[in-house]
């Protein structure tokens, strides 16, 4: 999704950047099992992911939690 598109759809940008965040805390918390990193419009993801907890981000975004 481009910036373009990001801006029009406010929903989705708060999706999209809890899920990059969220990956990024995994990654962070784990460096041997998880490796993110930012390229440009895309994330590049090699390693294992807590889908329980990255779909829980998603969740909370769309019902407006933190």
């Amino acid at each position: 999704m481009g910036a373009s598109e990001m801006k029009a759809r406010p929903l989705e940008v708060k999706a999209i950047t809890g899920v990059i965040e969220e990956l990024e805390r995994q990654a962070a918390e784990n460096p041997s099992k998880l490796k993110v990193r930012r390229d440009g419009d895309k994330i590049i993801v090699d390693g294992e992911i807590d889908v329980d907890a990255l779909v829980m981000v998603v969740v909370g975004s769309m019902a407006g939690g933190p």
